[in-house]
């Protein structure tokens, strides 16, 4: 099923979202609904607070990118709880874009490898080190899960400049091919 993604400017993409265990109910259809609603919005990662829940879960599917870095192809994973345990490397700038702030794209500084303790998708725990592109996914929808966005990471300048755009979205007034919720929208009774 399609789930909604929250449009900038929703509180929720503000928190930090919180642990779950094995009893959380119905996680295999939830990370199912994910992945439909990633593939469909043409995204390659997609963090639970991004479709209204504040749990520390996050998928991915960087294969597109495989063309730049072979060892992406078929990277298609799920985190789950996860925690950065090591940021290291002289950080590096590449363009980003986001689910939730659709039609802005800006370059982000990001470190280029990172350890990471997470549990998959079977509850299995892993501690992996992940580098390039890999790492900065993983690290933009890590943001997500810490109630964190890329614009976050723009200068005050670009922020300033971006204002009114991001005012925009978040009040819907912006073209999308896939379903979103807009915090500034009044719902019709």
């Amino acid at each position: 099923m399609k789930l909604p993604i929250l449009a900038y400017g929703d509180p929720l993409l503000r928190k930090k979202a919180t642990d779950i265990n094995k009893d959380y109910p119905g996680l295999d259809n939830l990370i199912a609904d994910m992945f439909e609603t990633m593939y469909s919005a043409h995204g390659i990662g997609l963090a639970a607070p991004q479709i209204g829940l504040l749990i520390r879960l996050f998928i991915i599917d960087a294969t597109p990118f495989s063309d730049d870095e072979e060892a992406l192809k078929d990277f298609r994973k799920v985190f789950i709880n996860a925690q950065i345990t090591q940021e290291a490397g002289k950080k590096w700038i590449f363009n980003e874009g986001c689910l939730s702030i659709p039609d802005i794209r800006e370059d982000v500084s990001r470190h280029p490898d990172i350890s990471l303790s997470y549990l998959d998708e079977n509850m299995q725990p892993h501690h992996q080190t992940f580098t390039g592109l890999a790492a900065r996914v993983i690290q933009h929808e890590y943001d997500h899960i810490e109630g964190k966005l890329f614009t976050d990471k723009l200068s005050p300048l670009r922020k300033a400049m971006l204002k009114n755009r991001l005012e925009s979205i978040s009040k819907g007034f912006v073209k999308v091919d896939y379903k979103m919720k807009f915090p500034s929208v009044k719902k019709k009774r």
